[in-house]
């Protein structure tokens, strides 16, 4: 008898620490709407030049046998490199973005293909972060053993802070649409219930040109950077009453 009264005295202790432990959590709630609900879509923009060039730049080289093509395809990356690495571009902005070795036939009418050689080809991804220099370094990339070239597209580097002031317009754009809405309807802005970002980002990278380096050995090759709209959309709802 007695163990049965200390076990229930034990439950009767431990039953209020387990109740608080399994609790929920309190919920606020906010003040509900009382008025009447508007929602505006508004769009802010900020503009900026962008400060990074991309290009696609190739060495494309063939030869009777595979062992050649790539061999002279990689004397001519080493100079490529080496070319690079003078023009003072980082080794995190050069990155190897194709590789490929194929055999070239010929179609021989009555005979069908025959072998004609191999053709060796890598392309890197340079990205340049001082764009008047880039049209020199690809000269000088020819001179060294480039022959194709694609690009560039021109991006943005930091471009939050210019998409935080295409936030800032588009909240004031919502506003003055708000306060236009309520004045016109005999009401005023009561407060804003809600705020939701439909689409922002960095614009995507903008393809500029299309060049083969042997268009480009008469005259110096130059980059126009232009410029880039960023926008930010947002849908904001008021309370008016």
């Amino acid at each position: 008898m007695r163990n049965l009264v200390l076990a229930a005295a034990l439950a009767a202790a431990i039953a209020p620490t387990a109740m608080a432990q399994t609790a929920p959590a309190p919920v606020i709630l906010s003040p509900a709407l009382q008025g009447t609900r508007l929602d505006v879509v508004a769009t802010g923009e900020s503009r900026r030049v962008p400060d990074i060039a991309e290009i696609n730049a190739g060495v494309v080289t063939e030869a009777p046998t595979a062992r050649e093509a790539i061999t002279q395809n990689a004397a001519r990356m080493e100079r490529v490199m080496a070319a690079l690495r003078s023009a003072g571009v980082e080794e995190r902005d050069i990155r190897t973005s194709a590789i490929s070795l194929n055999a070239q036939y010929d179609y021989i009418e009555n005979e069908g293909q025959r072998l004609r050689g191999y053709q060796a080809m890598n392309q890197l991804t340079i990205s340049f972060r001082d764009i008047a220099d880039a049209g020199a370094i690809l000269d000088a990339l020819v001179a060294q053993g480039i022959n194709q070239i694609n690009g560039p597209t021109l991006r943005i580097d930091q471009a939050e802070p210019a998409l935080d002031e295409a936030r800032r317009e588009a909240i004031a754009k919502a506003r003055a649409r708000a306060e236009l809405y309520a004045a016109a309807a005999g009401l005023r802005v009561r407060r804003i219930i809600s705020i939701s970002e439909q689409g922002s980002g960095p614009p995507p990278p903008m393809p500029v040109m299309y060049a083969r380096a042997e268009a480009a050995q008469d005259a110096s090759t130059q980059i126009a950077p232009g410029e880039q709209r960023l926008e930010v959309t947002l849908m904001v709802s008021f309370e008016l009453e």
